[in-house]
């Protein structure tokens, strides 16, 4: 396993409340993916088993093996994702999202690992990329699980 991003956010929320949200990863991952920069257009096209595919304005997200762990202290969501962004680029990467209870919330937890994108652009991504997208979904997350409690 090949680390791109590694970091965490607090989330003013309970445990209880992440265990709910991610029991619906269709609704989850579309709502969490529709507060990402630059997506102006999400919709959930299909939820099979393990396996979630959204589609956005830039292309196809199929998140697979989607599994989901929880003990008393914390819930632990983790997927493989294949985005295809039109004809540009595809990536393929492994997400590894830990929410672990403490005093204030819940301190959240991400690895993005095994990130592949082949081409020019997807060496740039590969290079690049991985502070702003791994915070943008760290916001992202935070933002979707703080709202939602309202």
């Amino acid at each position: 396993m090949q680390v791109w991003f590694e970091g965490q956010n607090e989330i003013s929320c309970g445990l209880d409340h992440v265990e709910q949200a991610v029991a619906n990863a269709g609704e989850y991952f579309t709502n969490v993916v529709s507060l990402m920069p630059g997506l102006t257009s999400v919709a959930l096209i299909e939820v099979q088993g393990d396996n979630v595919t959204i589609k956005t304005n830039e292309g196809l997200m199929k998140r697979t093996n989607i599994s989901t762990r929880s003990q008393p202290d914390r819930v632990e969501l983790e997927f493989d994702e294949v985005y295809q962004a039109g004809s540009k680029i595809t990536t393929n990467s492994h997400f590894n999202h830990q929410f672990v209870a403490n005093d204030q919330g819940v301190t959240h937890l991400l690895v993005i690992s095994d990130v592949t994108a082949p081409g020019l652009l997807g060496f740039f991504y590969r290079k690049f990329g991985s502070s702003k997208i791994g915070k943008a979904f760290l916001n992202a997350h935070k933002a979707q699980l703080e709202k939602a409690i309202g």
